[in-house]
């Protein structure tokens, strides 16, 4: 009977290896990350909200600047009621800081990727301002945005400012630029980024979306992107045929942006 009983306790040995293939199988799934739980149904709607928030002052602002919008036109805009918006939000100055950070450092982080393989100064800022006049084209609301925050304190310390100002004084540190005045220079370099991009965006005819050109317009507009790479680098000390050939040097492949 103990024997009976003790057989009837102990698992058969079938059983027990198809338990351990599905212990191993959650292990392996838990480990690649495919067996995190589901964001929950509210999570995920709360996250929605927030975007949906985030777009419409973005579009707003990109528009009429911060200063001439209101906590109510954002939620009329986005569909969500007034007072859901303090459930993200503390206040419109909060809401400010989360979209400066929500559309430049995904950016930001792109240009890192893309010029993270780049071992010449010079044309890792070139590639960062192509990029910068590229998106501009591609998105006026974006490039609309940049030049209605290109000027505050916010935008010259962090964001598309302190990637330019990383990169201008690691190619001052390196002998790469000639420059006298680093800080004059990195407000300079500023200003000439984004008078060109109020320049790109007036090339777009209105009423076409981001990306068509003006079918008149000159072959030299084509190459618009390059030209202010150029100017930035002799702003930053290359004589004018080096920045030309660095300026028009092939972009790095968009596989490396995350």
């Amino acid at each position: 009977m103990k024997s009976g009983h003790a057989a009837s306790r102990r698992p058969r040995k079938g059983a027990a290896a198809a338990v351990g293939v599905q212990a191993a199988e959650v292990t392996a799934v838990t480990s690649s990350g495919q067996g995190k739980p589901r964001e929950s149904r509210g999570t995920r709607r709360k996250r929605e909200t927030r975007t949906r928030l985030l777009e419409a002052a973005l579009a707003l602002v990109a528009a009429k600047g911060v200063e001439h919008v209101a906590i109510n036109e954002i939620t009329e805009s986005a569909d969500v009621g007034f007072g859901s918006f303090y459930n993200h939000f503390e206040s419109k100055d909060a809401l400010h800081a989360a979209l400066f950070d929500w559309v430049f450092e995904a950016f930001g982080e792109q240009l890192d990727a893309l010029v993270s393989g780049l071992s010449d100064p010079a044309e890792v800022v070139a590639v960062s301002v192509r990029h910068t006049l590229i998106r501009a084209h591609s998105d006026p609301m974006w490039g609309n945005f940049v030049i209605k925050e290109g000027f505050s304190e916010r935008a010259l310390e962090d964001g598309l400012g302190r990637r330019l100002k990383r990169d201008s004084e690691a190619g001052i540190a390196a002998g790469r630029f000639a420059v006298a005045d680093p800080f004059m220079c990195h407000v300079s370099v500023s200003g000439i980024v984004l008078a060109a991009i109020a320049a790109e965006l007036s090339l777009v005819p209105n009423g076409r979306s981001g990306g068509e050109r003006h079918p008149e317009r000159d072959p030299e507009e084509e190459r618009f992107a390059e030209r202010a790479a150029v100017v930035v680098l002799q702003a930053l000390g290359l004589d004018r045929n080096e920045a030309e050939c660095v300026a028009r040097r092939p972009l790095p492949s968009a596989s490396r942006a995350p």
